[in-house]
């Protein structure tokens, strides 16, 4: 059985992440905190983002947006949407 975590997003026992996503002691925060589902929720959203939005990975400005983004995220507070975004529907 894998590891599980009381996720922060969901509040309740899930499957942890294998490793840290992030360098560092946030990193090592985020695997002690979230689980592998709201990482990978928080992944797909932070993907539209980047793509919507036109963000340059090479800006520090655009990096720090994405942080914010992923602490409003992962604290289940209001965050940005992609403009424009329909998901794709079941067939």
């Amino acid at each position: 059985m894998s590891n599980t975590v009381f996720c922060r997003k969901y509040q309740k026992e899930l499957e942890a992440l294998p490793f840290p996503p992030l360098p560092g002691k946030q990193g090592q925060e985020i695997q002690a905190t979230v689980s592998k589902p709201a990482w990978e929720a928080w992944q797909a959203l932070q993907t539209r983002l980047i793509n919507e939005k036109h963000l340059n990975m090479l800006d520090p400005e655009s990096r720090a947006y994405l942080m914010e983004q992923m602490q409003r995220f992962l604290d289940n507070q209001e965050t940005d949407q992609a403009e424009g975004y329909v998901p794709p529907t079941q067939a």
